[in-house]
């Protein structure tokens, strides 16, 4: 019989092209919105209005598909999500108008929302434990290298093709994507044919002991989950840090054109170079984390050194972005220091969920901590248009006294990270 041998880093590696096109679907609105607003006579309020009825629609979807991954699993909840979302951004060159733009944004967040706690729950599935922050930051490396690749590409079909055959064109990605992953994620690993039984002992002896065993684990409703102090440890760190990606993913190309009046041709030579910086940071925040378990730290230690050395990292980037930021390039570059530091920290934090739990409790968490920090950039983007008015440095100040907050929350409400149902013997 076939075997592919790493099966699981060809999972988490389709997982992570999922999470390429799911930051090109989101990115295509803001990089092209000079020329949206031209054609259509829309301004930024409208912009801030649309982004916002993303946001509430991705924070709704983050819970209802963490629900969902932990019902249908990763294989059926991947397929309903991507191609909800795919289906949704070809759809966005049909609009119109602040209705019909809010209307498919609705759709798209819905969709794209079950890429964060799907991941996280085939992580705690198809990973170890010390291999798990590895995984995730691979799945993050997917949105920095996503908001990488947006500006040009999405810019040069701009050129070629008007935003309406541009919308088409990259909404179709996710719908080819779902071939790859049906073929390819046919079961998990206990019982994938293509497995070899070599890392299927790897893995499962990797995991907490009660997700190897045979008996079907009932998940734990929210009420419980929240019942443990360490749950809102994810749920107040993740509140605090997100809106400092969100702020850049969603506000950099507007920003960019506010500052320096750079057209969508300029946006796409300048906003792809913060994701580099945040690239490196998914992967390397895994890679240390997991290299301090190998040695034998345990995962409380690893998971907080590395949420820290981010944290500060973050922390120091926003402050030279206020004082020093004074040309475009050296934003852009000062920028990618500050998302190298959120991915090094937030790959970390959202391992926690599969750090805590198991089984059927994972996604639900994980979900449910993206839609708490979806809640924090909503209120963001209410303020953005209006401060910005006058300056942007008010609110890259706000963000950077969100960073300790954030990172506080983490040692102050989970006093050691570890399965909350188990001893440390049992581990």
């Amino acid at each position: 019989m076939f075997k592919l041998k790493g099966l699981r880093w060809w999972i988490i590696g389709l997982i992570g092209l999922a999470t390429v096109i799911n930051y090109i679907d989101r990115s295509t609105l803001a990089i092209m919105w000079p020329s949206i607003s031209e054609d259509l006579g829309m301004t930024k309020n409208n912009y801030a209005l649309i982004l916002n009825v993303f946001m509430v629609a991705y924070a709704v979807g983050q819970s209802v598909s963490g629900r969902l991954f932990d019902k249908v699993g990763t294989r059926i909840g991947y397929v309903i999500a991507i191609g909800v979302w795919g289906l949704s951004s070809f759809m966005h060159s049909f609009a119109r108008g602040i209705l019909s733009f809010s209307f498919f944004r609705v759709t798209l967040g819905l969709g794209e929302a079950g890429n964060w706690p799907g991941a996280a729950k085939n992580n705690a599935e198809w990973f170890p434990i010390k291999e798990r922050a590895v995984a995730q930051g691979i799945f993050n490396a997917g949105a920095s290298i996503g908001s990488v690749i947006a500006p040009p590409l999405i810019a040069l079909l701009w050129a070629a093709f008007g935003w309406q055959v541009t919308f088409m064109i990259v909404g179709s990605f996710g719908i080819l994507w779902l071939i790859p992953w049906l073929l390819i994620n046919k079961n998990g690993p206990k019982k994938h044919p293509w497995i070899t039984d070599e890392e299927k002992e790897y893995i499962l002896t990797g995991q907490h002991k009660k997700e190897n065993t045979d008996i079907e684990q009932k998940g734990k409703s929210l009420v419980e989950i929240l019942s443990h102090r360490e749950s809102w440890a994810v749920l107040a760190s993740r509140f605090f840090l997100e809106p400092i990606w969100w702020l850049f993913v969603g506000w950099m190309p507007l920003y960019l054109a506010d500052v320096y009046g750079f057209d969508v041709k300029q946006i796409g030579l300048f906003a792809w170079v913060p994701y580099v910086g945040a690239a490196i940071g998914s992967v390397s925040g895994g890679y240390f984390s997991g290299r301090l378990i190998s040695r034998g730290a345990s995962i409380n230690k690893a998971r907080k050194t590395a949420i820290s050395i981010g944290g500060i990292i973050m922390f120091l980037g926003l402050l030279t972005t206020i004082l020093a930021a004074n040309t475009p390039l050296k934003f852009v570059i000062i920028v990618a220091f500050v998302l190298f530091g959120f991915q090094f920290t937030i790959g970390n934090i959202q391992t926690m969920p599969s750090d805590l739990f198991y089984g059927k409790s994972v996604g639900t968490l994980a979900g449910f901590g993206g839609t708490i920090g979806v809640f924090a950039v909503i209120v963001m983007n209410f303020l953005v248009p209006v401060i910005s008015k006058i300056s942007y440095i008010p609110i890259f100040a706000m963000i950077a006294v969100f960073v300790p907050l954030g990172v506080a929350s983490v040692y102050l409400l989970a006093k050691k990270i570890k399965p909350v149902d188990e001893s440390a013997d049992d581990i």
